[in-house]
């Protein structure tokens, strides 16, 4: 083709269709606003970035390419020709307020206002505009480019056809809108922000370490990241202003920001925009953590582990046979007690089974499964463990249940035998008290099923002694897992701060806010989980749920910590998830 047929091939052809909502302005280029900007900068608009900091403006410009094109400017009368305008300020009332108005005195009649608030009130600051009707609420989520969701918010004077102009812009930018009430925190952060704030309040209470809450919850619920290194990556100063949005619209004690926000916040210690939050990062606005005066330094713990070259599991469960196969697949022989041989031998047929099915999907070879096999034997009497140098119990979660075995263990295991409970809540000393070397008592929480999960709990009491903590850090190295160090009390980690998360999803259900599906999808996209609260509780069974929840409830007092009324009610009606067929979810089968 000659270039005249060429260019006459191009006239003909059709152009592409301009995008709805051609021009687009953002009020503020802070971390979200210069995401949201160059997500619209990609999707072909024309955009117009407004900030007063120029070091912001900047940042933005670098990061935004495209086939649009992004211009950035001090003034808001900059913004007079967009169709749309998005305010991305700091969570502060007045401050919306006051771009949101100004911002009458500048736009055409016709354009959008919209507002990032998740706290809020979406219906006040449309209200005090001249346009309420062309108000509504986008909350994008951190970071801009990765996270699917968008929740779009309307309020009771928000015109239809507004928001029908927003809601197409979302799907243009290839997410997912998911239309929301004008309800503090919306879905998704109204689930959030209280768990950020109770991970910010344990590592205040110096219950455990940043490094070892954010592993927890990574390693141990499959998050995307750490609630502290998440706080950071949103920023402190936001997290906290959002917090106390929140609480003053609901009076839950959970929104009350922990006082660290505020005490890292007056020290310019805003997280990885400066550089310095709960964690010391290479440079501001780098997502490279660096060492400093907190990171754990190595060379071990006080005291040597002892050696472990036989080990001894008790049950005959899921969760024994899995922790078992874990000990057998690290090259360590595993005696399995079951409270009788028939059933200790049917717990060796399900890590059989288990074996047989990582080799027909390859992820082991026949050698290595016959060779975990053969280190491992079954036994129906606790006489077997005479030998052990480690016992795990994995039995039922009853603490009459426990202590009566551990007293039977303390006659059973030699001295210096080191015994371990897999409790996930009941209290580790009570079952150290039922024996006469509660120094050699320690708690070892795997998770569910045992030979995926690579975090365990470790527990140490105020008895254990320096020798049994360092063989359990010890033997978790031995058998490719991560530990992290937890005190005696309910929960742990991450029980602690998964489970009111999951009763608060409940109570959101419970008040007519949103259906399970619609919460499962908000904490999925927006948030990166792997799974909705509502899936997980299925799959952990409503009955395990609601009972972990009443001991939470029960060891800190904490009346939001009380099981919701319809976790009950469902758990009653016999609906416990997966195992029945049903729960907040239906399913095809039981199991």
């Amino acid at each position: 083709m000659d270039q005249r047929a060429a260019a006459s091939a191009a006239l003909l052809s059709p152009s592409p269709a301009p995008p709805d909502l051609p021009t687009v302005a953002v009020v503020g280029l802070g971390t979200l606003g210069a995401g949201l900007a160059e997500a619209l900068v990609r999707s072909g608009r024309e955009v117009i970035g407004v900030d007063v900091d120029p070091a912001a403006s900047g940042r933005a410009l670098a990061a935004s390419a495209g086939p649009g094109r992004l211009t950035a400017h001090a003034e808001l009368r900059a913004v007079a020709d967009a169709d749309l305008v998005v305010e991305a300020v700091p969570e502060d009332f007045a401050l919306k307020r006051a771009v949101l108005t100004a911002l009458d005195e500048v736009v055409r009649p016709t354009a959008v206002l919209a507002t990032t608030t998740d706290a809020l009130p979406v219906t006040r600051l449309a209200a005090e505009t001249a346009r309420p009707d062309r108000v509504v609420g986008l909350h994008f989520f951190h970071p801009v480019r990765a996270m699917r969701l968008v929740e779009v918010v309307s309020s009771v004077l928000t015109a239809p056809e507004a928001l029908a102009t927003v809601t197409a812009l979302v799907r243009d930018l290839g997410k997912e809108p998911l239309p929301a009430g004008d309800r503090p925190g919306l879905i998704a952060d109204g689930l959030l922000f209280g768990y950020l704030n109770q991970a910010a309040a344990m590592y205040e209470s110096r219950y455990a370490s940043r490094e070892d809450i954010d592993a927890a919850m990574r390693l141990g619920c499959g998050l995307p990241m750490g609630p502290l290194a998440l706080l950071d990556l949103i920023g402190l100063d936001t997290a906290r202003a959002v917090l106390e949005a929140l609480h003053q619209r609901t009076g839950r004690r959970p929104h009350a920001p922990a006082p660290i926000l505020g005490q890292l916040v007056e020290a310019g210690m805003t997280g990885r925009k400066a550089g310095r939050g709960f964690y010391t990062y290479r440079a501001p606005h780098s997502g490279e953590p660096v060492p400093d005066k907190l990171t754990p330094a190595g060379g071990g713990r006080p005291g040597a582990p002892r050696e472990v070259a036989a080990v001894g599991v008790v049950g005959s469960g899921t969760m024994a046979a899995g922790i078992a196969e874990v000990f057998g697949a690290a090259g360590l022989p595993v005696t399995l007690v079951g409270r009788d041989e028939a059933r200790a031998a049917a717990a060796g047929d399900r890590i059989a089974a288990s074996l047989d099915r990582r080799v027909r999907k390859g992820r082991i070879p026949a050698a290595e499964r016959d060779a975990t096999l053969a280190r491992f034997r079954s036994a129906g009497s606790l006489a077997a463990l005479a030998e052990a140098d480690l016992v795990i119990e994995a039995v039922a979660e009853e603490l009459a249940v426990k202590r009566r075995l551990f007293a039977a263990l303390d006659e059973a295991c030699r001295p210096g035998a080191v015994l371990a409970t897999t409790t996930s809540s009941l209290p580790v000393i009570a079952c150290a008290r039922a024996t006469r070397r509660p120094a050699d008592v320690v708690g070892m929480h795997f998770f569910n099923p045992a030979p995926a999960m690579r975090l365990v709990e470790v527990v140490r009491t105020v008895l254990t002694g320096d020798a049994a903590h360092a063989t359990a850090h010890a033997v978790c190295a031995a058998i490719g897992r991560h530990p992290v160090d937890c005190r005696d009390r309910a929960g742990f980690v991450v029980n602690a701060l998964l489970f009111p998360y999951l009763n608060d999803a409940v109570r959101m259900v419970e008040e007519h806010y949103a259906t399970p599906a619609v919460v499962d999808t908000a904490m999925r996209l927006g948030a990166g989980y792997p799974m909705g609260p509502f899936e997980l509780l299925d799959v952990v069974g409503l009955d395990v749920a609601l009972a972990i929840q009443r001991t939470l409830h029960r060891e800190f007092g904490e009346p939001t910590h009380e099981p919701a009324g319809l976790l009950s009610q469902l758990v009653a009606a016999g609906c416990l998830g997966r195992k029945s067929g049903r729960g907040f979810h239906a399913y095809a089968s039981a199991g």
